[in-house]
């Protein structure tokens, strides 16, 4: 099975520096514009399936591929971002002044802290891997994957095995990256964007 692993466009809380976790937000212009050429991209590529998490950003940005393959989009809850729950709805710059003490223990990386309300790095690693082992058990050959970058690195690291501590992935609103998991997990590419053609926006992990 090959997974094609696209990160949603960019959302007019990932250009406000806002904190999404599991907030519904929409797409920006850019993000519409990211989401048209990953479809161009991935238009050669014969995909069975098109599974999403249920958020609004990532629904949105499967919806154009779907569209055009003629297929139903998936919904994995498993998929969805973390929980980011005090964090939620602020922006970055915020989190020191009103939660200091929350704030400094998310930087310190530690994957057991779990933020109030919400859910630790090593949750996301747990169900993120769910979501990836029950979509390799479905009966299809390539199947597009649209998640969040919290998501989808998540289960990279638990799949490859890497210390939860470790972030060595980040991805970028609209990049594809590819796996191939026949017997083992192979991750062949991380966070292209050359497809993007000058619409790069990055973006924040969550």
């Amino acid at each position: 099975m090959k997974l094609y692993c696209v990160r949603h466009g960019e959302t007019t809380y990932n250009l406000a520096r806002r904190i999404q976790g599991q907030l519904d937000s929409e797409l920006s212009p850019l993000g519409r514009k990211q989401c048209v050429a990953v479809t161009e991209a991935l238009a050669g590529v014969p995909l069975d399936a098109v599974i999403s998490s249920p958020l609004r950003r990532a629904r949105e940005s499967a919806q154009g591929i779907a569209d055009a393959l003629q297929l139903q989009i998936e919904l994995e809850p498993r998929l969805m971002e973390i929980n980011a729950g005090i964090f939620q709805g602020h922006c970055w710059h915020q989190l020191d002044e009103q939660f200091p003490e929350a704030a400094a223990s998310w930087r310190s990386q530690d994957p057991d802290f779990r933020i109030p309300e919400g859910e630790s790095r090593r949750d996301l690693m747990t169900r993120a891997a769910e979501a990836f082992r029950a979509i390799r058990q479905l009966p299809y050959q390539n199947v597009l994957v649209v998640a969040h970058g919290g998501s989808l690195t998540a289960a990279f690291k638990a799949l490859l095995e890497i210390p939860a501590r470790h972030n060595p992935f980040e991805l970028n609103n609209g990049s594809i990256s590819l796996v191939d998991w026949q017997r083992d997990f192979k991750l062949l590419s991380l966070n292209q964007t050359s497809h993007l053609h000058g619409l790069d926006s990055g973006g924040g992990d969550l």
